[in-house]
C-alpha cells in the first residue's frame, strides 16, 4: 500500500507593491520542475465564498474588526475546502498571502489587537500553519511608487505611506517571533537576483 506523504504549505507575503505575487507562478513552476504537484491561491479567496469575500474587504468601507472577521471567514473556507485535502493528497499549496498579512494589515496597519485576530486564528486554525513564509521587503515609499505605475489603487492601496510602514513593520515583528519559517527577500533587488533566491529556496525546502 503507498502511504500518501502530506504536502507542504507556503506562503508569500509583503505589502503591496513589493513584488510577491510577480514570483508566486514563477516559485510554483520552479516546483513543477522538481516533480511537485503543486497548487497555486490567494487570499481573501481561494474558493467562490472567499473570492466574494475579496470582493467586499477591496472595495467597501467597514470597521477594521469587520476587516478581520470577514478575512477569517475566507479563509476557515478556503483551509477547510481547498488547503486541507490538497495537503492530504501529497499536494504543495502556494498562497498569496495568510494569516500573517491579517497580522500586519489589520493589527499592525489599522491597530485591531494582536490578541483578538490570535483569538480568531486559534478558532479557524488551531495550531496550523504555513511550513514556510517568503517575505518580500520594501520600504513603503518604493511600494508605493511601484503600485502607481502599475495599476488603479483598490481600498487598501489607496492608503498613505504611514499605513503601509505600520504594515512592513509589523510583518518584521512577526519573521522576529517566527524566525524558522520565515524567509526574506530585499526586493529593492533586480527580478534577476530575486529568482536567484527563489531558486535556492526551492532546493533547500
Amino acid at each position: 500500500m503507498t502511504v500518501v506523504q502530506p504536502g507542504k504549505f507556503i506562503t508569500f507575503e509583503g505589502i503591496d507593491g513589493a513584488g510577491k505575487s510577480t514570483h508566486i507562478e514563477r516559485f510554483a513552476q520552479l516546483l513543477r520542475a522538481r516533480g511537485i504537484d503543486v497548487v497555486v491561491s490567494r487570499e481573501p479567496g481561494g474558493t467562490p465564498l472567499a473570492e466574494s469575500l475579496r470582493s467586499l474587504l477591496l472595495s467597501e468601507s467597514m470597521r477594521p474588526e469587520t476587516e478581520v472577521l470577514l478575512a477569517f471567514a475566507a479563509r476557515n473556507e478556503h483551509v477547510k475546502n481547498v488547503i486541507e485535502p490538497a495537503l492530504e493528497q501529497g499536494q504543495w499549496v502556494v498562497c498569496d498571502r495568510f494569516t500573517d498579512s491579517t497580522y500586519a494589515y489589520q493589527g499592525g496597519g489599522r491597530g485591531v489587537k494582536r490578541s483578538d485576530i490570535a483569538g480568531l486564528a486559534q478558532m479557524v486554525l488551531g495550531e496550523f500553519e504555513p511550513d514556510l513564509t517568503v517575505l518580500f521587503d520594501l520600504p513603503a515609499e518604493e511600494a508605493a511608487a511601484r503600485r502607481g505605475r502599475a495599476r488603479q489603487a483598490d481600498r487598501f492601496e489607496a492608503l498613505d505611506a504611514a499605513f503601509f510602514e505600520r504594515v512592513r513593520q509589523a510583518y518584521l515583528l512577526r519573521m522576529q517571533e517566527r524566525p524558522s519559517r520565515f524567509v526574506l527577500i530585499d526586493a529593492r533587488q533586480n527580478v534577476n537576483d530575486i529568482k536567484v533566491m527563489l531558486d535556492n529556496i526551492t532546493i533547500n525546502i
